[in-house]
């Protein structure tokens, strides 16, 4: 570490992680659910203003409800007096600018899961909604920054912080960040990935799709079950995936999954009464892809499928939404953030891979969008988030800080280009 040896910097780190570990169990019992996050984000403010040279608070405005990238899980979402965060710690010049990305947003508790905003501290795992998604991760950069301005070390290249919003209802946090222009010579969005190291990402389109019927007793005859159209959907978008899943097979580090691109049926509501056919249904899921298609083309092809689906009333009566649109995300893997980030991580022991991400996240938007070089790493595990046992520990927090407390320095120090 530049300036510092390692020993000494894994003694801060440890001597930290008590105030990291205070730092997360406040944030988390916030319950920053999607339009809630803001008491979130003025606490994450304040407890990184004194570690940063400056905490710039961002707006959302009205007006990115308008963007072609917009999502909309959430209708009627207004942004008056919501904001992201913008943490910079300067550079003195001439090295490459490393970027930082998470998510202070954190979904509704699980059934059964009693008190998710009153955190548990127990054999060092941190209990609680939002422990490993995200807030995890921002406890994480909490314990880099603090860290680096413990022991006072200098670096060429800036780093910058986007503490966002909005991440799980489709990156619109992100989307707004995006779109101011943001510059770097890299990226790391931190997301749960048990240290592995993800520099390929799949997309993801959110579906909604509304069918309309013929409503009438169930003995009158001549009644169209809205119902029923939606089982007709169901079943052919389960073909159309199936083909979909086969045409995807050959993609450079998605092939060790059996399936990388879920189709999910989350809900459908119909019907008010057992013996009447429904002449209202409406049906919601979620559709991932890999790199060899774009969300236009799943897009446009998913509407095929409804308009093959079935006869003229179903054709003519039904119509499919998209309230989330993500493309995938590609790093090469042998790109010198991806090598440089991974040769740290077994340089401390961690038994990461360089692999790539079954889910969707707001990677895409700085790779592809921004032209950033963007990889996707974190502590805690993907198969706790959302879940009613979600929880993180401090040791995989502490591992991720002291991996990236050996990276930042060689690649902030590197002439920027």
């Amino acid at each position: 570490m530049h300036n510092q040896s390692p020993d000494n910097m894994r003694q801060t780190i440890e001597r930290l992680l008590p105030q990291t570990r205070e730092f997360l169990c406040n944030l988390i019992r916030y319950p920053s659910t999607p339009g809630q996050e803001q008491d979130a984000v003025d606490y994450a403010a304040k407890a990184f203003s004194a570690i940063s040279d400056k905490v710039e608070p961002i707006p959302i405005q009205n007006s990115i409800r308008d963007d072609e990238d917009y999502s909309t899980p959430i209708p009627d979402l207004t942004y008056n007096g919501h904001r992201n965060m913008r943490v910079v710690r300067k550079g003195s010049g001439g090295g490459q600018s490393l970027l930082f990305n998470t998510h202070l947003d954190v979904v509704p508790a699980s059934e059964n899961q009693e008190n998710a905003f009153d955190p548990t501290v127990s054999d060092g795992i941190i209990r609680g909604r939002g422990a490993c998604d995200a807030k995890g991760q921002v406890a994480t950069l909490f314990l880099v920054l603090s860290t680096l301005k413990e022991l006072g070390v200098s670096l060429f290249g800036d780093i910058i912080l986007h503490l966002v919003v909005e991440e799980e209802v489709g990156g619109n946090g992100t989307l707004a960040m995006i779109r101011r222009g943001e510059k770097a010579d890299g990226a790391i969005i931190l997301e749960p990935t048990d240290l592995h190291i993800l520099s390929s990402v799949r997309g993801a389109v959110w579906f909604r799709v509304i069918f309309e019927g013929r409503a009438g007793h169930s003995g009158s005859g001549g009644t169209i079950s809205a119902l029923k159209m939606a089982r007709q959907v169901m079943d052919k978008l389960d073909d159309y995936h199936a083909n979909l899943l086969a045409a995807s097979k050959g993609i450079a580090l998605f092939d060790k999954f059996a399936n990388p691109m879920p189709l999910t049926f989350g809900k459908l509501s119909a019907g008010k009464w057992p013996a009447a056919a429904p002449n209202h249904a409406v049906l919601e899921g979620v559709l991932g892809f890999l790199p060899n298609k774009t969300r236009f083309q799943i897009m446009d092809e998913m509407r095929n499928v409804i308009a093959d689906a079935g006869d003229e009333w179903l054709r003519e009566h039904t119509r499919i939404e998209f309230m989330y649109r993500h493309d995938s995300h590609v790093l090469d893997p042998q790109h010198p953030l991806v090598q440089n980030l991974h040769a740290q991580c077994l340089a401390e022991n961690l038994k990461s891979e360089i692999s790539a991400m079954t889910a969707s996240c707001d990677s895409w938007f700085y790779n592809n969008q921004l032209g950033i070089p963007t990889v996707v790493f974190g502590p805690g595990s993907l198969g706790h988030a959302h879940s009613s046992e979600e929880q993180i520990s401090l040791d995989q927090i502490a591992a991720a800080a002291r991996v990236l407390l050996q990276f930042i320095p060689g690649w902030c120090e590197t002439a920027s280009f």
